[in-house]
């Protein structure tokens, strides 16, 4: 069985993470989302092919041709024509039975077990408890399905479809037999409806483990909050942990990490590969310093994640905030990340404001942008990649780059 994941689109929503990279490389815990999917797929797969179209060459490029002793194949969507159009580039090499995956979609191993057991066509379906923002799934009363219906006002029932699905080769034909909907895109639920329509019985896979579309940057915190709270009491010290370190709860510190005298750790934490932290720092809460990353004196971190060679060197507050590779703040930077009117932190998405859910969320911070000296960031604020603050300035507004 091949396992198809999507992993074509350009990820506008989660800007500017994905500004200077793809959406499905965004680390969750010690691994890409991608490479989260693969895990996923593994024991139920026999070879993988990506779709892939905004920055696929950086994909290829960190993934290669295998992973874990599965093939790699690639396969380019050049134009974001809809899912039945990302599926189908996938024809040149498909030739079995093949799952259908999300490259930036959270779930658990028994998503693609329970659509390999039942056996292609099959459609994924979660319970939720208010599915008018999904697409929702009827069944008939053999429990496969007989329709599905997008985001409507009065859902036929709490069975959300998950965006994952078993298909067999066939599904081609359909798919070139598939109309273009009014927004432009070609829809693999209306492909669905074609395969329906000629009376071909498509089970439902149900599913009742992690289910989350990592399409936000606070998402992303989500997503490594869920996968640190794995950790449970875990305790692996491969790196350089030095005299008078404090560590309490699980934490993780890779080969090659250091952490350095006086640094203060309340796990769960992953210290990843080369980074540093310390001396005298003190990182709480879910938070990943990643591979190379800097952890400073006198540097308090929370609830965070650092991407590759962030830094933030010295006598900073970093609180529930996602840093890009190579982001530099300069000392003294502080982030706020909780509103004095006690409501929920809002954050422009494509230009709509939005509420994010969340009491605590501080500053969105993409790929090499820099802070000068004494730099304050709002609660909610966006800094583009490549973009930079003046010594002492207040961002209280997105400062996105073009």
């Amino acid at each position: 069985m091949y396992g198809v994941v999507l992993a074509a689109g350009r990820g506008t929503r989660m800007r500017p993470l994905t500004d200077r990279q793809p959406k499905p490389l965004l680390p969750v815990g010690d691994r890409s989302l991608l490479e989260r999917v693969f895990d996923t797929a593994r024991d139920v797969v026999d070879e993988f092919v990506v779709v892939t179209g905004y920055r696929g060459e950086a994909i290829r490029e960190a993934i290669g041709e295998s992973y874990r002793d599965r093939p790699v194949h690639y396969v380019e969507q050049a134009e974001a024509l809809g899912t039945a159009h990302a599926v189908a580039q996938a024809e040149p090499v498909v030739d079995d039975d093949f799952l259908v995956l999300n490259g930036d979609v959270v779930v658990d191993a028994s998503l693609p077990q329970a659509l390999a057991d039942a056996g292609a066509p099959a459609v994924a379906a979660t319970e939720v408890d208010d599915p008018r923002a999904y697409g929702v799934l009827s069944t008939a009363a053999d429990g496969s399905l007989a329709d599905i219906v997008e985001k409507p006002a009065d859902p036929p029932t709490n069975l959300a479809n998950v965006g994952c699905y078993a298909f067999e080769p066939e599904v081609f034909d359909y798919i070139d037999r598939t109309p273009e909907s009014e927004r432009g895109e070609y829809e693999i639920t209306t492909t669905i409806d074609l395969l329906l329509g000629d009376g071909r019985r498509i089970d439902v896979a149900r599913y009742d483990g992690t289910w989350l579309d990592v399409g936000r940057p606070w998402e992303l915190l989500e997503a490594n909050e869920l996968t640190l709270a794995e950790f449970d009491d875990e305790r692996e010290l491969e790196g350089t942990v030095e005299e008078d370190v404090h560590l309490h709860g699980p934490v993780v510190v890779e080969e090659g990490a250091r952490v350095r005298s006086g640094a203060y750790i309340e796990g769960p934490a992953l210290i990843r590969e080369g980074a540093d932290v310390g001396p005298n720092a003190y990182v709480r809460g879910a938070t990943v310093v990643g591979p190379g990353a800097h952890v400073g004196h006198s540097v308090e971190v929370k609830n965070s994640v650092l991407m590759a060679d962030a830094s933030v060197g010295h006598l900073s507050y970093v609180g529930d905030s996602v840093l890009g590779r190579a982001v530099n703040f300069g000392a003294g930077t502080n982030v706020a990340n909780l509103r004095h009117d006690g409501e929920n932190v809002r954050q422009t998405v494509k230009g709509d404001r939005v509420d994010t859910g969340r009491r605590k969320l501080g500053a969105i911070v993409g790929d090499e942008a820099k802070t000068g000296i004494n730099t304050s960031l709002n609660a909610g604020v966006v800094l583009g990649a490549g973009e930079t603050t003046g010594p002492g300035e207040a961002l209280t507004r997105d400062r996105l780059s073009e």
